[in-house]
């Protein structure tokens, strides 16, 4: 599969940057990678960013379009459904789908990204770079302005095309906004709350202290506790906390008193298995949440921006990796069609791709008031029990939103946030008025009338949004 030899410049060895690099090196280009932290395979550096990260179908579009579905499966721990601990520390278990061949799994960020940037090094054609920040981008000229960490010398490079995936601070969106030569619409919405990740620490012999195939959720209102599964027999924790409103917060819980006291109160089966809770907490940072849109993420043919410095979100879907990832599937089908015409498969990218990117952050933060809020609530609840129900017995009729969005990739975000949210609507207004049930009784017949009932009533609120002009 080769190309003209064209010049590629990516700023960015993240997880995005790092499939991309590869893809672009299977495809025959000159790439050179330019990151400004040091190589993760030689040193830590996590340093309180998220250490594992929900990842699914979407997500494993750009993996088998690489061709390292199976070494990546290696790395994965599947989570069937999400555990919720309620505060006396009672658990039940919500499946994510009504198929048993759905799920999401747990990976470690570290590992995946090392492992693409091996298999991105393996091409000739690809170049990597660390330590080296990226101070500026010159738009026009094609060019990039670095900063060497070590020796501090500053050196410019060029390229036929640069592409950044150098994450929400991206310095080429910067360089965009800043630099004025054409209208450029930019915005970053942060949450009022913010996160700190914990450990629960395996047994002694390695074992984990909790179930291990589930996304484990302590939902409490206005805050909530998540916990996913390592490979070591771990969990990353993390802590979703307002910075300032409610009796506890992350500004007044100064003193290992007051964090023991906000988890015997709000988590008491999570503190008995964390006596690693007080050096965590005051070791490991608070870090903010927010979502940045903008456009256009193209200027002329020359540059581009993919990933989370085009789209950054808040993670409470699982879908941050899995979007940037099918960025670079989105983005490989699109440079079939147009071979070498960078300013039309950029243009055409960005025009098939915006839509998509800004259903998913709309639905993250719808998730995150439904992670740690609603899913304690009764009648959501049963509309989630009468979901599986559905997808249990009519696999190829019936999808949740949640399914729509995590599972069925041949659809785009945009599509499966519309269809998903009339669904809900129906469900729940269906369910509250009594037209339909989730009595234990129910016949094959009875189910069938009830998706003949949700399939109708979505349908009309499907057709009145379209008429109002919001689909």
């Amino acid at each position: 599969m080769k190309e003209k030899q064209q010049n590629i410049l990516i700023i960015g060895a993240g997880l995005c940057g790092s499939l991309l690099a590869l893809r672009l090196g299977q495809r025959g280009y000159n790439v050179t990678v330019y990151e400004m932290r040091p190589d993760l395979r030689k040193v830590d550096i996590s340093a309180g960013r998220s250490i594992n990260l929900a990842f699914s179908n979407r997500g494993n579009k750009g993996i088998k379009l690489v061709g390292l579905e199976n070494k990546v499966k290696a790395l994965c721990i599947p989570m069937h459904g999400r555990m919720i601990h309620d505060e006396h520390g009672n658990t039940f278990q919500s499946n994510y789908s009504g198929r048993e061949h759905e799920y999401i799994n747990s990976i470690s960020r570290g590992d995946l990204n090392a492992l693409l940037l091996d298999e991105a090094e393996k091409h000739q054609n690809v170049t990597l770079y660390f330590n080296q920040k990226c101070k500026s981008v010159d738009f026009e000229k094609t060019t990039a302005l670095f900063e060497d960490y070590e020796t501090k010398k500053q050196f410019v490079e060029d390229a036929d095309c640069i592409i950044a995936t150098d994450g929400a601070g991206s310095e080429m969106r910067k360089s965009y906004y800043l630099g004025k030569k054409f209208l450029f619409s930019f915005s970053q919405e942060y949450l009022t709350h913010g996160y700190k990740e914990l450990t629960i620490l395996p047994k002694e012999n390695g074992d984990y202290k909790t179930h291990k195939n589930a996304l484990h959720i302590w939902p409490r209102g206005s805050f909530m506790l998540i916990a996913l599964p390592n490979l070591d027999g771990s969990f990353t924790v993390t802590l979703f906390l307002s910075y300032d409103e409610g009796e506890y917060n992350f500004n007044n819980l100064t003193t290992e008193e007051s964090v023991l006291e906000f988890f015997k109160k709000e988590f008491p089966d999570a503190l008995i298995l964390m006596p690693n809770l007080i050096d965590d907490f005051f070791e490991n940072p608070t870090a903010p949440l927010g979502t940045v849109k903008c456009s256009p993420w193209h200027y002329k043919g020359n540059t581009l921006l993919m990933g989370d410095a085009a789209h950054a979100i808040v993670p409470f879907y699982g879908q941050g990796m899995n979007a940037s990832f099918e960025d670079v599937v989105v983005f490989d089908t699109i440079l079939d069609k147009f071979d070498g015409d960078w300013e039309t498969i950029f243009s055409e990218y960005e025009k098939v791709r915006k839509k998509d990117t800004d259903a998913i952050a709309d639905l993250a933060i719808d998730n995150f008031h439904e992670m740690k809020d609603h899913v304690a609530n009764p009648i959501f609840q049963e509309k989630r029990k009468l979901e599986m129900i559905l997808e249990k017995e009519f696999p190829d009729q019936y999808a949740s939103k949640y399914s729509l969005v995590t599972f069925n990739d041949h659809i785009g975000y945009r599509e499966a946030m519309l269809r998903g949210r009339a669904q809900d609507k129906a469900i729940l207004n269906m369910l509250t008025v009594g037209d339909i049930s989730t009595a234990l009784d129910m016949s094959k017949g009875d189910l069938k009338t009830i998706l003949g009932k949700v399939k109708e009533e979505t349908a009309g609120i499907l057709e009145d949004d379209r008429i109002a002009g919001l689909k």
